[in-house]
């Protein structure tokens, strides 16, 4: 593949990595709410997730972009 495609590929990964996050972040910070957590709280649980869940697609990316260059 050339460099382009490989940067598209990356620039897609990242898309959809964000929208995961995005949409797990939302869902913590709803069940929290439905919980009878205030909104701060709310809005606080839902950061984390979306923290843990951005770092841990991040770091999953990083070693399958790193292990499969030859």
């Amino acid at each position: 593949m050339t460099s382009s495609i490989h940067l598209m590929f990356l620039a897609l990964l990242l898309a959809v990595i964000t929208l995961f996050c995005t949409l797990v972040g939302a869902a913590a910070g709803l069940l929290a709410r439905i919980d009878g957590a205030t909104y701060a709280t709310a809005l606080l649980r839902g950061a984390v997730a979306f923290a843990g869940s951005a770092t841990l697609s991040l770091a999953l990316l990083t070693f399958a972009v790193t292990a499969g260059r030859p």
